[in-house]
């Protein structure tokens, strides 16, 4: 974009932009540029280059004055398209979610009183409140579909805009597409209608899931000595309260990340699979003696877990293993209290494979689908569902959705058991490598500030897959976008060698690549330091080539 149409475009913006934080901004944006300063020119160009566009993630992005951002403008047509797609399908209610990042409670009301001057009925939680809990509201209150207002574990200066509809699931193809159309018909924000005639919520909804996240749980022990970190979300309140409902001891919280703070003041990237997130955490544990580490991302959706090491000192479970122990732990229930093995269990494509062999031993279902929520809590019969990035459904029932909070309280009740029993979660994760080899799983992920550096790479990659990866022959090459086993086209490879598998794809929230690595080893003898050894040192060698393949920064 030259800077006369991106001064243009700025100028038209400064004129229409109801929010003057914005107003002032790009004002102060524009003079920058025209006195030649060539960073602003640059952020000027990017701020107006084409619009945020609206996906099955709904829209997230960086905050800031521009229709490539995330601001009142975005959010307000972003809200009269839905209003409009709602309307035709004939939806006539929504509820309304925010978490406590920057300006998530204004772009909630601003969402209210557009969707009530379209004539939907609008309800807005009362204060910042995990994801979950918004999902939880649709089926509770009987809405049409609901908004939360979350950029979940992305950087400080992000916000989004996630979309469930009526089912309770978060949207896919083709709704996507046709609230986008909606989207690209809405006129002048002015010209909006609007009204203050929308409710906000008391405390119902809330009663309402934590009473039913304690449900979950079955009698028995729940002494168990944990630390805790909401990461500066939301999830601190409310995981504390359900937690003391069920009966656990109060867990130890990282007091310097407890309290929602939208700037993440003590981390780099509020996710707990990031480097240098979990650090406080680690600490009060050692402090403390704690048996188990957990942690919520910042909207609560995702929960994370670390436990004990031979050496006394502590590790983080990977995403594919928390959800191996909650699929076992699934089962153990039902075996223990005698229900019936009915269901299915289902994960993303990119997650660790072990999740089929525990179902299909136990005489469940498996499914495995594409990345995303969307479409693990679409399986029928789905009693659990997971995605290596730290998301687990375990009550689909009631949340349709990844939900850190009941994630966690699973976690703990397990832990609790298994240590009344003489065991631990490590025993279990070592039982199931003896009985269907050692699942070893790990990502390269490469962040950019080019989107077309991703878009290169995996052209290059399609046009020229390599041949050998960590020293093991390709077996087979799958590109993804067209269509594989049965599921939807997605962006996206897949790479076959002897025990070993690599998924290569572009992230749908971050401007990333990300690479997901899996090595099965067989534990010969029930040697796992052994096995462990060889797994280790293979991971090493395919992260490795993989890093190499990639040509990336």
């Amino acid at each position: 974009m030259s800077l006369t149409a991106a001064l243009r475009s700025a100028q038209q913006w400064i004129a229409t932009d109801p929010d003057e934080q914005t107003r002032t901004e790009l004002q102060q944006l524009v003079r920058r540029a025209e006195s030649g300063d060539q960073e602003a020119v640059d952020e000027l160009a990017d701020a107006f280059d084409g619009t945020l566009s609206f996906g099955t993630a709904g829209l997230r992005g960086r905050l800031g004055p521009g229709s490539n951002r995330m601001n009142r403008v975005v959010v307000m047509r972003a809200a009269a398209g839905l209003a409009a797609y709602l309307r035709d399908t004939g939806g006539r209610s929504i509820v309304i979610g925010y978490d406590a990042r920057r300006n998530s409670d204004v772009f909630a009301h601003d969402t209210a009183r557009i969707m009530a001057g379209a004539g939907i009925a609008a309800m807005v939680l009362p204060h910042p409140l995990p994801t979950p809990v918004t999902a939880f509201a649709i089926g509770f209150l009987g809405t049409s579909g609901a908004v939360m207002v979350t950029a979940s574990h992305n950087p400080p200066e992000d916000n989004g805009y996630k979309v469930y509809l009526g089912d309770g699931s978060q949207i896919v193809p083709p709704a996507d597409a046709q609230i986008s159309e909606r989207i690209a018909a809405v006129g002048p924000v002015a010209d909006i209608p609007t009204s203050d005639d929308y409710v906000t919520l008391g405390s119902e909804v809330l009663d309402a899931y934590v009473a039913r996240a304690v449900n979950l749980l079955s009698p028995g022990p729940r002494q168990i000595r944990a630390v805790y970190t909401a990461l500066h979300g939301v999830g601190g309140e409310v995981f504390m309260r359900a937690a003391a409902d069920a009966g656990f001891p109060a867990p130890v919280p990282v007091a310097a990340q407890f309290e929602p703070d939208g700037h993440f003041p003590t981390v780099n990237f509020p996710n707990p699979e990031e480097p240098g997130a979990m650090d406080l955490a680690f600490a009060e544990a050692a402090a403390v003696d704690a048996d188990i580490i957990i942690a919520n991302d910042p909207d609560a959706d995702r929960a994370a877990a670390g436990i004990r090491t031979a050496d006394g000192g502590y590790r983080m479970l990977t995403g594919d293993e928390i959800g191996s122990l909650l699929a076992w732990w699934t089962v153990e229930r039902m075996r223990r209290s005698g229900a019936p093995m009915m269901g299915t269990m289902a994960e993303s494509i990119v997650s660790g494979t072990l999740l089929r062999g525990i179902a299909e031993d136990a005489g469940l279902d498996y499914a495995a689908t594409l990345t995303g929520f969307k479409w693990i809590s679409k399986v029928p019969g789905l009693i659990f569902g997971y995605e290596e990035a730290l998301g687990y459904c375990c009550d689909p029932a009631y949340v349709k959705d990844k939900d850190g909070i009941t994630a966690l309280l699973l976690t703990l009740e397990m832990a609790a058991h298994l240590a009344v029993e003489g065991g631990s979660l490590q025993d279990v994760l070592d039982d199931l490598a003896l009985r269907f080899g050692l699942h070893v799983t790990s990502q390269v992920s490469v962040r950019v500030s080019d989107l077309h550096l991703i878009r290169d790479a995996m052209a290059r990659l399609r046009t020229s897959p390599p041949r050998v990866l960590g020293g093991r022959p390709v077996s087979a090459v799958v590109d993804l976008e067209e269509g594989a086993d049965g599921l939807p086209p997605t962006d996206g490879l897949r790479f076959t060698l002897a025990g070993a598998r690599v998924i290569i794809r572009p992230s749908g929230t971050e401007p990333k690549l990300k690479c997901y690595l899996q090595i099965v080893v067989p534990v010969l003898g029930e040697d796992l330091v052994a096995a462990r050894a060889l797994a280790d040192a293979e991971m090493a060698s395919l992260r490795s080539s993989v890093t190499d393949i990639l040509g990336l920064p």
